[in-house]
């Protein structure tokens, strides 16, 4: 049974199909949607049920269908009664309007819906003009009844590179207070849908504009301020060179790991004492505590914990490596070939952290054709390691010497 057929077969009951959510909103944009969820309206969960003996219910708070891997919500509001995400008490039944379900969503591009018989657009909330104008707008108020609304806002923003208007950045510093009060799961889960955007860069200037950066990520509010050398440095602070690190580095991959380690490569920064500033010697290795901290406290990913610490301990001996001696780059490019990063993803950053000024390194492809072609297979089983990782050493230096044009 297609979409049409159930549409029809819920209006000849007296409900009403539509298509609701980021499908329709990527509709209007040209998009192939990837997930297709939909709101009935005038129908209890009783009725469906009976209707359509195939759905499976997924909903535990509200009636939630599955048919054939799409999504039938039946239409609910929501009413604030307690602090945090899952706050609400729920109403959902036949007399829930399509209005009513709308507007209990969180911004305008997320509220438009689709008529599934007569095919017929519905904004109630003028979501059309903010697409248009990449606009991220709050439907009302009531964004501020969910507090991981205000971290969605600033993701739907990277996600599409819109602005963020200024009565929603007022809300977003409004319910600053309750954002503590989220799972660090759902953070995480925001903060990875943002990583993975074009410009992820917009996500973390939405938060400190919003005053809210410094809940979850600290580490990377604690750069705004730090002054660095002018002269390798013209781009201002710690934290405005961290976001064109970023930048730079997601436009050239889309590994979450390595635009991880672009975004805390400097993290140690932030620590320097006072009376070193603008000079920041040695910030790689007091980097590495501050990963520590904030993948733990967002319970991330093993992965990223050991991305970032290679990011920050490596990144500047990276960038130096046409001027390293052979048997130095034999043994960079074989322990960094053994991390979470690879020769590739340390390339990238060590690359978007040196600027326009400074001549590009390039050694991944090199590195990685060495460590395939002169490896210890051939070697006996019975032979010392320690005589191996030499002899293995010795072998690669030549190999390099041959291979390799600074």
């Amino acid at each position: 049974m297609n979409t049409y057929e159930i549409a029809m077969k819920i209006n000849n009951c007296g409900g009403r199909l539509f298509l609701v959510g980021g499908a329709v909103r990527d509709k209007l944009l040209g998009k192939v949607p990837k997930d297709y969820d939909f709101c009935v309206v005038g129908l209890d969960a009783n009725t469906f049920s009976k209707l359509f003996p195939e759905a499976t219910l997924r909903g535990k708070e509200f009636p939630v269908f599955e048919i054939d891997d799409c999504e039938y919500a039946l239409a609910r509001c929501e009413k604030k009664i307690k602090e945090g995400h899952n706050g609400f008490e729920i109403t959902s039944n036949k007399d829930v309007t399509l209005e009513q379900d709308l507007k209990r969503r969180d911004i305008t591009i997320n509220s438009i819906a689709i008529d599934v018989i007569t095919g017929e657009v519905i904004d109630y909330f003028n979501g059309r003009n903010d697409l248009k104008n990449g606009i991220i707008r709050a439907i009302s108020p009531a964004f501020l009844e969910d507090p991981l609304r205000i971290y969605r806002a600033a993701r739907f923003a990277a996600c599409f590179k819109y602005s963020v208007h200024k009565e929603t950045i007022a809300l977003m510093k409004q319910g600053k207070f309750e954002l503590a009060s989220l799972s660090v799961e759902r953070v995480f889960s925001e903060f990875s849908y943002a990583l993975g955007s074009d410009k992820p860069s917009i996500f973390f200037n939405i938060l400190r504009e919003a005053s809210c950066l410094d809940v979850h990520f600290k580490e990377i509010a604690d750069l705004i301020n730090v002054p660095q050398p002018i002269k390798y440095h013209p781009e201002g602070d710690a934290y405005v060179h961290t976001m064109e690190v970023l930048d730079k580095a997601s436009m050239m991959t889309s590994d979450l790991k390595v635009r991880f380690g672009a975004l805390v490569h400097d993290f140690g920064k932030a620590n320097t004492p006072k009376e070193m500033l603008p000079r920041h010697i040695g910030h790689e290795e007091r980097g590495v505590p501050n990963v520590e901290n904030f993948c733990k406290r967002l319970k991330m990913p093993t992965a990223f914990l050991y991305a970032g610490k290679t990011a920050c301990i490596e990144h500047m001996r990276a960038g130096i490596f046409n001027e390293m001696r052979i048997s130095t780059k034999v043994d960079f490019l074989t322990r960094l070939a053994k991390t979470r990063l690879g020769l590739k993803g340390i390339e990238i950053i060590a690359n978007a952290d040196r600027g326009k000024k400074h001549d590009k390194v390039f050694f991944a492809d090199v590195g990685n054709k060495m460590i395939k072609e002169v490896n210890a297979k051939n070697y006996p089983k019975d032979l010392d390691y320690k005589i191996i990782n030499e002899r293995l050493r010795q072998e690669r230096i030549k190999w390099l010497e041959r291979n390799y044009l600074n």
